[in-house]
């Protein structure tokens, strides 16, 4: 097997990983260790890790967020396969053997995610992630198992393995040399759709993703920012839109102009429903993507100065948000008539 680094990202919580590191630890093999990345915690996190014992503390000295705090923990690691886990994730019995066997299966597979359950309600898949992930052309993301607001109970119909265009930063296992080549996360991102983007990135390189339902964990999710968080709907539309300036190639660009206009309908929805805190988030966000645009270009050229793929074919061609308006509940539903 690949050496494998499981590494956690931690802020000031002790008291998950006092709930589930004993668990993830429990369930590694002997070729896998684990690190908790620390992003400058205040309470008594590093206390809980060393009474757990055998577990690697790297001290990042301050909060720089999911994206560059996990960039900074993975510069110069050792290892041959990182793994991305939440500290809200407690893994079932055998979830680790699976995403590294996938990972090496293929040369060409950069990275691979498991099935999410629901910890409240593990007959359910978890919203961040699910069976595996999907965007629409217009950089609205979506999941086997989860599209929009309408989350699927896991009856076993999406047990096969499979590319897909992203997997979740909840549980992201990558090989070490392709995370390297694309540069890791985009640092500028905080927190919020950068492991899509990664993902988008790695496809551009000529990489698959997949998503491997032989593995299972179980996700709490909104352990950091709730779901209805003035903060993290800034976060997804400022990120969706510095994503796709990124990486779409030169003549779909207009795909970013239509997503811009929806997003002027969604900040219309919510002055109208009084839902102002949501609406100077959608403001604010395409205020910064404006003042951060003219930066992108040198990271848009790294992006597609090596690329084998103008557009990843996982991308689906549709509108979800229109699929999901008229009624579309379920992948299954989606995707009719194709192999889920």
């Amino acid at each position: 097997m690949l050496s494998t680094k499981v590494v956690i990202l931690n802020w000031n919580g002790a008291d998950l990983l006092e709930r589930f590191l004993p668990k993830v630890k429990a369930t590694l093999p002997e070729w896998a260790e684990v690190v908790v990345a620390d992003n400058g915690s205040t309470d008594h996190s590093e206390e809980v890790v060393r009474t757990v014992g055998d577990v690697e503390w790297l001290s990042l000295g301050q909060n720089y967020g999911f994206a560059e705090g996990y960039n900074r923990a993975l510069e110069g690691m050792e290892g041959e396969v990182f793994v991305l886990l939440n500290s809200d994730v407690e893994p079932r019995k055998g979830w680790l053997e699976p995403l590294v066997e996938r990972l090496e299966s293929d040369e060409r597979i950069a990275a691979v995610q498991p099935k999410i359950l629901s910890y409240a309600d593990p007959t359910k898949f978890e919203y961040a992630g699910a069976a595996g992930g999907y965007i629409d052309r217009y950089g609205y993301p979506f999941c086997r198992g989860r599209i929009m607001d309408s989350v699927e109970s896991d009856k076993g119909q999406y047990d096969k393995a499979k590319p897909v265009f992203w997997a979740s930063g909840a549980c992201l296992a990558i090989k070490a040399e392709a995370w390297r080549r694309a540069g890791g996360l985009d640092g500028s991102f905080f927190a919020h759709m950068e492991e899509i983007d990664l993902c988008w990135r790695l496809q551009i390189m000529g990489l698959e993703v997949w998503a491997e339902p032989r593995s299972e964990v179980l996700h709490i999710g909104g352990g950091t920012l709730p779901n209805n968080s003035p903060r993290k709907i800034y976060l997804n539309f400022r990120n969706s839109l510095l994503m796709m300036y990124k990486c779409l190639p030169e003549g779909e660009m207009s795909r970013l102009s239509v997503r811009r206009w929806m997003d002027l309908l969604s900040w219309g929805v919510y002055v109208l429903s009084g839902r102002w805190s949501y609406a100077r988030s959608v403001r604010h966000a395409h205020r910064d993507f404006r003042r951060m645009r003219s930066a992108l270009n040198e990271k848009r050229q790294a992006v597609w100065s090596g690329a084998e793929v103008a557009s990843p074919d996982t991308i689906y061609q549709g509108w979800i948000v229109w699929q999901r308006f008229m009624g579309v509940e379920t992948y299954s539903h989606l995707y009719l008539g194709s192999e889920n």
